[in-house]
């Protein structure tokens, strides 16, 4: 675990996955990548995605035949 300073409090943090601090709540600025905004999605998203794609690939692999 690697040790992070608040910028607001000067406060260290010891989770790598805070973005925000544990004493003052303000942002640690960190950068959210793809994966890291895909964690925090609500499952219902994920999956209407994955439904949407099957209908997409479905309907395209009916037209090509």
């Amino acid at each position: 675990m690697s040790e992070c300073f608040c910028p607001h409090c000067k406060n260290p943090i010891y989770d790598d996955d805070a973005l925000l601090c544990l004493y003052c709540g303000n942002s640690l600025r960190r950068n959210v990548t793809f994966l890291g905004r895909f964690k925090y999605t609500k499952p219902v998203y994920i999956a209407g995605l994955v439904i949407g794609i099957v209908i997409l690939s479905f309907i395209f692999f009916i037209l090509k035949h």
